[in-house]
């Protein structure tokens, strides 16, 4: 029987996995949706739902990340699904959708520079860190990296960025490696981590704690 951490990772593949297929799908690479690993997701969350308490904090703050984003992509999909059988689909994606929301921003400058001006305020205050956490020992401070390591991969789905191969095993080895360095060179104990969002990118900066 599989265990909690391998069961959430699992889930965490397969909401990947779910997003990439649907994307084929809408794109016109396949011609069913992946209605079989959308079963194997919502399995996973209704069992883990019902099974809140037996899980570390770690792994509760993993679930709900997990669940966030799945509730998040259920919605893009079940709207492009609607226009897909509609037949108004949207195709502005990426960059293409970025370039035309910067084309308004700027035609809304020159219109209504106090409406847009009040809009930049909400901009800055929503580039604010994410996420922050310090640690001295990463390599026994397991939960807190892990939460560290969700929080990037959140930001990263949130803000359209591709994760790409970065595992959780790397990613423990990059923080370990990231924390002695600095706690080497800057001859510091606590290193603090922040996942940010900088001019609609989504960064981890590392910062020594006086």
């Amino acid at each position: 029987m599989a265990t909690i951490d391998e069961d959430l990772a699992a889930l965490e593949r397969d909401i990947r996995q779910l997003k990439i297929e649907y994307d084929q799908f809408f794109g016109g690479g396949r011609k069913r949706p992946p209605t079989e690993i959308e079963w194997r997701i919502e399995l996973l969350v209704k069992r883990y739902g019902e099974r809140g308490g037996e899980m570390k904090s770690g792994q509760r703050f993993k679930f709900s990340g997990l669940t966030q984003s799945y509730a998040k992509y259920r919605d893009m999909f079940r709207k492009r699904t609607k226009q897909k059988e509609e037949g108004s689909v949207t195709r502005h994606y990426g960059a293409a959708a970025r370039a035309i929301e910067a084309q308004r921003a700027q035609q809304q400058m020159e219109t209504h520079p106090e409406a847009a001006a009040a809009a930049a305020v909400a901009t800055h205050a929503a580039e604010q860190p994410i996420f922050r956490m310090t640690c001295s020992q990463p390599e026994s401070e397991a939960d807190k990296v892990g939460q560290l390591y969700e929080a990037l991969m959140n930001a990263k789905e949130r803000a359209g960025e591709s994760s790409g191969k970065l595992s959780r095993a790397s990613f423990d080895e990059f923080v370990r490696k990231k924390t002695r360095d600095l706690q080497k060179q800057q001859n510091c104990r606590d290193v603090e981590y922040v996942v940010e969002t900088v001019d609609g990118q989504v960064k981890l900066k590392a910062l020594v704690k006086a």
